[in-house]
């Protein structure tokens, strides 16, 4: 194995100031749970400069990391429990899900005074496991562990990676795989299948106590406003919107928008089927459990829409005292959200075409692109990096290479040159600018298949740490790793994502 591993399970663990605020409310939100042991647990990775930021002990914790990240030895002052939530999943609501397979070790607060979870997954079975071993193999832990930090490091709001670990325990699924531990990283771990989990049962009063301890922990401004519960819902809509709109800026496809994996804090969560796309298509679907398309990459801003109307409902009975009105109230909230995501969507676009100012024409210069690169064939990320590079004077042919038929591109860039002759920036500048919204490096599939299957056939992982370094600097130009800036070969494609649940 290139990675180097530790065993140090007889060191003690270190103190962590936990805060535990989730475990403090009523018994109904959640059950105490404890983590499973495993057999010989080894540490693939720690995420030093993350532990630095929640003002965690580096040093300390690895020393003893590969038991402390697999739950075999617990932090002190850790309580760990298991949350209760339910959702809709591909528009069926199941009453009850919850941590099935994840342990909420408890809260602490980083350097600039955020609570931040810290959470384990695939730690064995909980009361909300269905049947399920509660375990997660070695594939959909690396694949979190990847994308969750490129996410970052793109700009877009994320859970993080804190670290992961081999169980030394195989997992059975449709092979015997090897096991693993992910230590995740979340602003909190609160959905909207957690508020619904108690309006399904008719239990305002839950439903209450949920929506003011979200406030107090992620929107502490709103506390106050005449209608706090309608101004959780704005508030939750506006994050989700912005979201939303960031993931379409760079091509990314989350696979399965279920109520359960959207979060109240407005972090991307849950990176099972996740997929990016390579050449643009709007209709794009990777994950293999959804057959309908229902999450396809163009219509995650219309589900985003749908989640938010299924949290509106559960806020009804606190919103206003008649029903009617309160339905009035958050559906004005509700509609107002395409407003919202269309506004962040096309500021994001004018970015990635280097415009600074605005006209009313932007839209439709935008459209022909999109149109001409989904006609064309056009690698998403790589079309608009070298439209960046042609912003400061670069080579018309590298981008005009992005489409099967070249000559189709100069239509679009004269249109182009036009509107950038309006544009108050200079060429460097623009092009600057550019280079900082358009990356030249993305978690291609690919890519993340390959260092999957390096790590689980060969024990290899050094194209793992590869793709963690290349990734951890997206909008750079790295010569030095520049075949990963390029699309997959026709034989290296990825057609299907798959959940490891």
């Amino acid at each position: 194995m290139s990675s180097p591993l530790h065993d140090d399970t007889a060191l003690r663990a270190p103190t962590v100031a936990f805060d535990n605020s989730y475990a403090r409310l009523p018994p109904q939100f959640f059950t105490d749970q404890a983590p499973t042991p495993v057999a010989a647990p080894q540490l693939i990775k720690f995420n030093e400069v993350l532990a630095r930021e929640l003002g965690l002990d580096a040093e300390a914790l690895k020393q003893n990391a590969a038991a402390i990240f697999s739950g075999n030895e617990l932090l002190s002052g850790s309580q760990p429990i298991a949350m209760a939530y339910a959702g809709h999943q591909f528009g069926n609501f199941v009453p009850q899900l919850g941590d099935g397979r994840a342990i909420l070790l408890g809260e602490v607060k980083d350097r600039n005074g955020r609570p931040r979870d810290i959470q384990l997954k695939g730690s064995g079975p909980t009361p909300f496991s269905r049947r399920g071993d509660g375990r997660a193999a070695l594939g959909p832990v690396l694949r979190e562990y990847i994308v969750s930090e490129a996410m970052h490091a793109l700009g877009i709001p994320t859970t993080r990676a804190l670290a992961a670990v081999i169980t030394g325990e195989p997992v059975y699924r449709e092979e015997v795989l090897p096991g693993a531990v992910f230590t995740r990283v979340a602003a909190s771990h609160i959905r909207v299948g957690t508020f619904q989990f108690f309006a399904a049962r008719g239990d305002t009063e839950s439903v209450r106590t949920l929506a003011d301890y979200v406030i107090a922990r992620h929107y502490p401004e709103i506390r106050d406003r005449k209608n706090p519960y309608l101004a959780l819902l704005e508030a939750v809509a506006d994050r989700q919107a912005s979201l939303i709109a960031r993931w379409l800026h760079v091509g990314f496809i989350h696979g399965v928008m279920n109520t359960d994996n959207m979060t109240v804090s407005g972090e991307t969560i849950d990176f099972g089927p996740c997929a990016f796309m390579d050449a643009y298509d709007p209709a794009t679907v990777f994950s293999s459990i959804d057959r309908n398309g229902r999450y396809a990459y163009a219509n995650q801003p219309a589900i985003g829409q749908w989640n938010l109307a299924r949290l509106g409902e559960t806020l009804i009975p606190l919103i206003a005292p008649s029903v009617d009105a309160a339905i009035d109230l958050a559906n004005t909230v509700i509609k107002a959200y395409g407003e919202r995501f269309q506004a962040y969507w096309l500021a994001g676009m004018r970015a990635k075409i280097g415009l600074a100012n605005e006209e009313d024409g932007d839209l439709e210069l935008i459209q022909s692109l999109l149109a001409t690169m989904q006609q064309q064939g056009a690698d998403f990320t790589l079309a608009f990096r070298r439209l960046a590079a042609l912003a400061a004077d670069g080579d018309v042919a590298d981008f005009a290479a992005t489409f099967n038929e070249p000559q189709l591109a100069a239509s679009w860039l004269e249109s182009w040159r036009e509107r950038l002759a309006r544009d108050p920036q200079t060429p460097a500048a623009r092009a600057a600018a550019m280079r900082k919204v358009n990356p030249a490096f993305i978690p291609r599939n690919h890519r993340i298949e390959q260092a999957i299957e390096a790590a689980v056939e060969d024990d290899d992982f050094s194209l793992f740490e590869a793709l963690l370094k290349v990734l951890a600097t997206p909008y750079e130009d790295q010569p030095g790793f520049a075949p990963y800036a390029e699309p997959p070969l026709p034989t290296e494609r990825v057609l299907q994502t798959f959940c490891g649940t």
